[in-house]
């Protein structure tokens, strides 16, 4: 097994534009110099998730989650470091370079990208058996066009033919080299315990199921067989790759349609989904048969607010799926629900109409999903006092999961009618069950954030370094070490920040060994300052991302550098000669040549000197939030990405200093305030020594004088921050 070299996840990373990444999931708006979307992470119901183009990094304000591009495609798809970097070479035309990797590193892959590599194997296999075996042409391919299924449509979902034969897909796959292990945890292949293996999906037409990126997580099969004890469809078990309620079939193919046309059409199978692409209708995806869940709604509400679910006319499937369709309306979503005319599924109507015609068919008879909803549930109950009152029941209880005021009011009214009702009594039903719903979602929110303890961990650079303290309050019986270290948390996080923000900025003039002044970066300056003063992270997570920093500082920044000054080099060379030759065709005169070539140099020697400061202070910020390491990558991305963005209202009138500007004043102090915080906690055990030798008078009086030092360090230190001192309570 091989590993990408460093070189090829340099150039990955540097191709890598987070608005692109996100977009292929999410819908995005402009929004000032960001842009923003419904967060994929959670049940997002008004956009909370921002995407920086500038920084290259993307946050939700409102679960935390986020990061860089790769970080961002690893949580929401489930890829191990190496997958999200597969991924994203594969989205950017990158030829991927690869090495041999060491025992570790494979083991560290782990079984997940293992399973999925042999997904794709197996998907191969059946795509080859379809075209190139006797019985995959006169089987397989012969049910497809008797379905009136394209070659196109073959391709592009993928779809396979497994043989008649007990084990064909075993033999093939492990004498290739996959493991055993994988075909049974994938549900490929199963095993008897008489030790028989049994391909799963032989002698069945295959329809490979997709993620949103595109990696094949599992797989349907339709036998074709006419035995009645044999199962019609059969599906891959739940798995560590594949979990039924998170993918929806087709969503892979439907997604830019479902952005571009701004709805989402939704259907029940294989074929129906097919079909409906063929006729052109491409925003089409399928639940599969089962009701949809909650996470198959997040999917689909990452691209699209309005929903059409096509129905065939068999009333009791409908009222199976009603449940699903009701967390549709509790995401704010607008749903309308579509019947067929008697005897047709989307996929006969589909292949039997034109684009055109299916387009407008849905136009004219797609109708609102409670006023449908009613009527399906009234059929039967009109001459039935009790199951009409449990049929208004649900009704309203359906109205009052929607969000807007306006729309539950504008249903109101229409049920009001079709259940012959009195609008005042709807409505007050309406409002109380609005009003429990509300209330049990506060409840739930309530409990989340005191499970998980809260939105996130403030830092002193946010204001928030009194709320922190309180919270640092000692518990009885809490160990002082503990408690130190807990308290230190907010003043090493700090340093961190600006470590992952500007590490490699060089912001200040150090001395070389012959006396000469060098330019110091943001991490040397702090490295230096306190390994001067013998002082360590004692926060061990910080500790590591501290190591880390320093790490890429040393073995892979020279390298990069170079590499980036040949690429900025290179313009700035191809933008002088580009504008030497637009002033020479445009200039009247020999003077205004040389006048107008100075101007120019200046501009692109600025525009190298630039891209280079951005290169430098945003070096370790890339690198980190885009680690292999979970804990670095994580903490990189919570630290990275600005909770707040400054008004234009104080930018407007006035120039206003950034962060990066202030670094001469900020560093040093910030490593100042860390210091006081450790001359705190010295502070706090000289008292507690105090208080068990109050009989000892000479280690008294030696504690008095530790004491009288601690507090002149502190008051020297006060000067250097320019405040006073407060001892913060712990």
């Amino acid at each position: 097994m091989k590993k990408i070299d460093n070189a090829t996840v340099q150039r990955i990373l540097d191709a890598a534009d987070i608005v692109e990444v996100v977009s292929d999931f999410v819908a995005l708006k402009k929004r000032g110099a960001n842009y923003v979307g419904l967060c994929p992470f959670h049940n997002d119901r008004s956009p909370s998730f921002y995407v920086s183009k500038s920084k290259g990094m993307c946050k939700c304000f409102s679960c935390g989650e986020g990061g860089s591009p790769v970080s961002f495609i690893m949580k929401l798809e489930q890829l191990s470091f190496t997958e999200a970097l597969r991924y994203l070479a594969k989205k950017y035309n990158i030829e991927i370079e690869e090495r041999e990797m060491t025992d570790e590193e494979k083991r560290a892959e782990g079984d997940r990208e293992n399973m999925l590599v042999l997904n794709e194997f197996a998907m191969r296999y059946f795509e080859k058996t379809l075209k190139d075996t006797p019985d995959g042409r006169d089987i397989g391919l012969s049910y497809f066009r008797y379905r009136g299924i394209s070659d196109a449509m073959i391709e592009r979902f993928h779809l396979g033919y497994a043989l008649d034969q007990r084990d064909a897909l075993f033999k093939t796959a492990t004498e290739r080299g996959y493991s055993e292990q994988y075909l049974y945890s994938t549900g490929l292949c199963t095993k008897t315990e008489d030790g028989r293996v049994y391909d799963r999906f032989r002698g069945r037409v295959i329809y490979p199921i997709f993620t949103l990126s595109g990696k094949v997580v599992a797989f349907g099969g339709r036998t074709l067989s006419k035995e009645k004890k044999i199962a019609k469809y059969v599906n891959s078990p739940e798995s560590q790759i594949y979990e039924k309620r998170r993918e929806l079939y087709g969503l892979f193919q439907a997604k830019k349609a479902i952005s571009k046309e701004g709805k989402c059409i939704i259907v029940e199978g294989y074929m129906d989904v097919i079909s409906m692409h063929q006729s052109g209708i491409c925003n089409v995806v399928a639940s599969s048969g089962t009701a949809l869940t909650v996470e198959q709604v997040r999917l689909i509400k990452r691209f699209t607010n309005n929903v059409t679910l096509i129905y065939d006319s068999d009333a009791a499937g409908i009222k199976a799926s009603l449940r699903g369709i009701e967390l549709l309306l509790q995401d704010g979503m607008d749903i309308k629900v579509l019947l067929l005319p008697e005897g047709e599924d989307p996929d006969s109507f589909a292949q039997h109409h034109s684009s055109t015609e299916v387009e407008e068919y849905i136009k004219a008879n797609e109708t609102d999903f409670i006023s449908f909803m009613a009527r399906i549930l009234m059929e039967g109950a009109a001459n039935d006092p009790t199951r009409r009152a449990q049929v208004i029941t649900r009704v309203v209880k359906t109205i009052a999961l929607i969000p807007d005021e306006i729309t539950r009011s504008v249903y109101v009214q229409e049920c009001s009618r079709i259940l012959f009702m009195e609008e005042d009594v709807l409505r007050r039903e309406v409002g109380k069950y609005f009003n429990e719903f509300q209330l049990k979602s506060r409840e739930e929110k309530q409990r989340a954030e005191a499970f998980t303890g809260g939105p996130g961990i403030p830092t002193i650079q946010e204001g928030m370094a009194d709320s922190v303290r309180q919270e640092a309050e000692p518990k009885e019986q809490e160990n002082p070490a503990t408690r130190h270290i807990r308290f230190l948390r907010t003043y090493e996080m700090a340093i961190a920040r600006l470590i992952a923000k500007y590490g490699n900025y060089a912001f200040a003039d150090g001395i070389d060994d012959d006396g000469n002044p060098v330019p110091m970066t943001v991490l040397e300056y702090i490295e230096a300052d306190l390994a001067a003063d013998e002082i360590a992270f004692v926060n061990p997570d910080l500790a590591h991302f501290f190591a880390e920093a320093l790490r890429l500082s040393r073995y892979s920044w020279d390298a990069d550098l170079e590499r980036r000054r040949e690429e900025l080099e290179k313009r700035r060379r191809q933008e002088f000669e580009a504008g030497v030759e637009e002033i020479r065709s445009k200039a009247t005169d020999v003077g205004s040549i040389s006048a107008m070539e100075r101007s120019l140099q200046e501009t692109v020697d600025t525009n190298y000197t630039k891209g280079l400061e951005e290169f430098s202070s945003g070096y370790l910020a890339k690198q980190m939030c885009s680690s292999p390491d979970d804990s670095v990558r994580n903490l990189a991305s919570d630290l990275v990405v600005e909770r707040h963005i400054l008004s234009k209202v104080h930018t407007k009138y006035a120039k206003v200093a950034t962060e990066q500007e202030l670094l001469g004043e900020l560093v040093p102090r910030t490593l100042h305030e860390l210091k006081d915080a450790i001359l705190c906690t010295r502070l706090e055990d000289v008292k507690l020594a105090m208080t068990k030798c109050s009989s000892d008078y000479n280690q008294v009086i030696e504690l008095m004088k530790e004491m009288r030092d601690i507090e002149l360090a502190r008051s020297e230190l006060a000067k250097l921050i320019g405040d006073r001192v407060i001892a913060p309570r712990k």
